[in-house]
């Protein structure tokens, strides 16, 4: 018989506040919620993708700062500050610590707007970098922790549904709000002064977060799930030592599915940061034509492709496959590659955009199934840290190498900026054929540590191997 927890002095990682069985709806309440804050969060980050034109034009900078401005700038902090977030997340208040990175991330947007220089706006960049470090880690503990894990994966993909969503609005409403204060003269705000149309865009963005923030205070800290016990049945709190002990002896599906997942991001974040301009630059669309139109595609196709995505993980696991996520990820990302890349080889608008919706679908799947295949083999005490180190490496390869390379292809390889399609093909097919391959060079240690954690926390023998 297994000891219980104490409940009367437990630290929150033993505890939370919530329910000890909460209903399914109140479940998905949660996740609305949480995808809410990681829809704002995707909105405040990619807003930029349409501001190219006026920002390269006022601060007098290249492509290749661009690309920096929207990798490099928003993930170093983003970056480093991860793993010690995660590490408080498995700890202490993950609801608190994300409402704490929401007010954080919303205020650096605004700040953006008074940014003078590439310098002064790359360090406004890094705080909205700071502030999203926040969320991923905490939110996936939480989601875990709500969820059994026969629908954990959908309801992840749920939450990253969030990365479409925002996207599509920041591109929708960006768009739109760019057209509308474009042909207006500088606007003059109190304490402010003088600010150009470009900059009144980003405290638009920015303000709504503090509305979110609060929101965030309507969900309750839930009871921590599938904890780690000693030999005598005592819950464990593993030091850093432990947890870097736990993450070695699941190396090889620990740096598969990170990877994996980063080239996929790369893919992604190089998507959003440039297609914009290579509709505005290859066809000749204006910022408003150019939000809508992609924002739809990415709002309603990315959304089906993450659902759809995550209900095939969660099917392909309950007929008894453990590496279902990884399953997802190969198949999803060899399809988005070999599609994009025709999309960008396309002989007009029409084809283009079919093949490249068509894409969003596959580059959508993996997402959510993919933040879930961690949360399944490791033990509730380290997932926010594990979640942390995939987020890092997201990071790493993603989003500073997504939206750098095609701007570094642009200046150096191409030499002509109406040729970023050509740079986006490049860098989307490359990606995605990377990322096939590393998802699928784990099944067999990612089967293996699913069914080592089972009988360490549940007491499951591994099946027999036929």
């Amino acid at each position: 018989m297994t000891a219980k927890a104490p409940t009367s002095t437990a630290s929150p990682v033993l505890a939370g506040t919530g329910p000890r069985s909460p209903s399914l709806r109140y479940a998905w309440y949660v996740v609305i919620v949480l995808m809410t804050c990681y829809t704002l969060s995707f909105i405040d980050r990619q807003i930029l993708s349409l501001l190219v034109g006026p920002i390269k034009h006022d601060l007098q900078i290249s492509d290749t700062r661009i690309g920096l401005l929207q990798g490099l700038a928003f993930a170093t902090f983003y970056t480093l500050l991860g793993l010690p977030v995660g590490r408080v997340a498995d700890r202490h208040s993950r609801r608190n610590l994300i409402a704490t990175g929401i007010f954080l991330w919303s205020l650096m947007t605004a700040l953006c707007s008074v940014a003078k220089s590439f310098g002064s706006l790359f360090l406004a960049r890094m705080g909205v970098g700071v502030g999203e470090a926040t969320l991923a880690p905490a939110a996936f503990s939480i989601i875990s922790d709500y969820f059994p894990e026969e629908s954990l994966g959908t309801a992840l993909s749920v939450y990253a549904m969030g990365i479409f969503i925002g996207s599509g609005l920041a591109l929708i409403v960006g768009g739109t709000v760019v057209s509308a204060v474009s042909g207006r003269p500088e606007t003059h705000l109190p304490l402010i002064g003088a600010i150009a149309s470009w900059r009144l865009t980003f405290l638009i963005v920015g303000l709504p977060g503090v509305i979110v923030g609060f929101l965030i205070y309507t969900i309750r800290e839930p009871l921590r799930r599938n904890l780690q016990r000693a030999a005598d049945g005592q819950i464990t709190r593993p030091g850093i030592a432990e947890a870097a002990a736990q993450i070695r002896r699941r190396w090889k599906p620990v740096a598969g599915v990170s990877m994996g997942l980063s080239c996929q991001a790369m893919c992604n974040y190089a998507l959003l940061a440039w297609a914009p301009t290579y509709f505005q630059r290859v066809y000749g669309w204006g910022p408003r034509k150019t939000g809508i139109a992609l924002g739809i595609i990415i709002l309603t196709i990315g959304v089906f492709g993450m659902y759809a995505g995550g209900r095939l993980c969660d099917r392909w696991k309950s007929q008894g496959k453990p590496e279902a996520p990884l399953r997802v990820g190969v198949i999803s990302t060899a399809s988005a590659g070999t599609l994009f890349v025709l999309s960008m080889l396309a002989p007009g608008i029409t084809s283009t955009l079919v093949l490249f919706a068509l894409s969003q679908i596959f580059l959508a799947m993996p997402v959510g199934s993919s933040y879930a295949a961690l949360q399944f083999i490791f033990p509730n005490q380290l997932r926010g840290q594990v979640s942390a180190l995939l987020i890092f490496t997201i990071n790493v390869g993603g989003v500073m190498l997504g939206p750098l390379l095609p701007g570094l292809f642009n200046d150096h390889l191409f030499k002509n900026g109406n040729l970023v399609g050509y740079s986006l093909a490049l860098t989307i097919g490359g990606a995605s054929l990377l990322s096939a391959i590393l998802f699928r060079s784990i099944y067999r240690p990612y089967r293996a540590s699913y069914y080592e954690l089972r009988q360490e926390t549940l007491g499951e023998p591994e099946p027999a191997r036929v």
